[in-house]
């Protein structure tokens, strides 16, 4: 036991700052590329607890690790910038792109209340969103994780809405729209993969039409890739281009706003972000919204303004609810809120190769099921 050098406190406290820190650059440095395998892509979600942690990372070297010093903590400033650059939209100092419909303004005629809400499949505290619904009381309700047991316990309170398209599934992808506007050409369907439902309907208010999608893909995890999800949000996207109407999209995307396809997704379907300029509006995980991730969206082409947009308190979901009012006023809209662009040919190039990719995986399952 003589033989062996004691190590200190203070030098094991470096060497586990630096493996942390060259992970933490290394993470955010894979981040930056297209590939698609989910243990890339979950570092797209948590940038400011990786930001957090950069920070805290460079200062523990800074001052204590004399043998690295300047290098790494200069490497995790410098990834640390680009980090903040990626979340800067997302704060106060950033430019809003969605103008707020101001009393006396708009038509009263013109707003109506949303909310959205992954309820998490296995939440069986069914009153606590039932209250949480007849409090907001909305005209537009998206219900996502619902299976039977869902349906059946919101049947009562849906009696109320006489607009309704529902697939309850025990998959964890369920869902559930339900509406009190006037409501045509409603559907559910599988965008890109089977039991993985989305909602696409017409909607009114007052004189105008517009188009609401409600998306729920999966998300990056063990055994399953982002090819699906990125297909899904991409065939939205486009089907909002060509509808020729407002559109809004809503649903827990399990994609974090800041990420690379949401970006191609906004330019796509020329959609304009509510957050943007006031806050991260963090839903997941519940308990941890004030350093959590913003999973679950609200955009809107340019034609709407909007009254108020929160983040509702936890009713046993590992979600919290999105509650929003927003007023479809295209004139007045147009001129306040940012003009979004078409977009780019390089735009158009990343969408066709994030459908080459689905389609590849896709053959490659269907020949491997064929082979099983």
């Amino acid at each position: 036991m003589d033989g062996i050098p004691k190590v200190s406190w203070k030098s094991a406290a470096i060497w586990l700052t630096r493996a942390i820190a060259i992970l933490l650059i290394a993470g955010s440095l894979l981040s930056t590329t297209d590939l698609n395998q989910w243990w890339i892509r979950i570092w797209d979600f948590p940038r400011i607890q990786i930001l957090v942690a950069m920070i805290a990372s460079a200062l523990v070297l800074w001052f204590l690790d004399l043998a690295w010093r300047p290098w790494l903590p200069l490497a995790l400033a410098a990834i640390g910038i680009w980090q903040m650059y990626r979340i800067y939209p997302y704060t106060s100092l950033a430019a809003t792109e969605v103008g707020r419909a101001l009393p006396g303004q708009v038509n009263d005629d013109t707003c109506f209340t949303l909310l959205t809400l992954n309820v998490l499949q296995t939440n069986r505290a069914y009153e606590r969103t039932v209250n949480l619904i007849r409090q907001v009381d909305p005209d537009v309700l998206l219900l996502t994780e619902t299976d039977r047991g869902w349906a059946e316990a919101m049947a009562p309170l849906l009696e109320n809405y006489p607009g309704q398209v529902h697939r309850p599934l025990d998959n964890t992808y369920g869902i559930m729209f339900a509406t009190k506007l006037p409501m045509s050409e409603a559907a559910i369907r599988d965008l890109a993969q089977k039991d993985t439902p989305s909602v696409v309907a017409t909607l009114e208010i007052g004189d105008q039409r517009f188009r609401l999608i409600g998306l729920h893909p999966r998300p990056p995890k063990p055994n399953q890739d982002t090819e699906e999800r990125d297909a899904e949000i991409i065939v939205a996207a486009r089907q909002s281009r060509d509808v020729g109407l407002p559109v809004l999209a809503i649903g827990d995307f399990n994609d974090v706003a800041w990420s690379d396809t949401t970006r191609l997704f906004k330019d796509i379907g020329g959609f304009l972000d509510l957050r943007i300029g006031r806050g991260i509006y963090a839903t997941f995980p519940a308990d941890m919204v004030w350093l959590g991730w913003p999973l679950d969206h609200l955009f809107a082409t340019e034609e709407f303004l909007f009254e108020s947009m929160s983040i509702g308190d936890a009713v046993g979901s590992d979600h919290r609810p999105v509650i929003a009012r927003l007023c479809l006023d295209p004139a007045s809209a147009r001129g306040r809120n940012k003009h979004a662009k078409d977009p780019s040919a390089e735009d158009e190039a990343q969408a066709n190769e994030v459908m080459k990719e689905f389609e590849a995986d896709t053959a490659k399952d269907r020949v491997e099921g064929e082979a099983g």
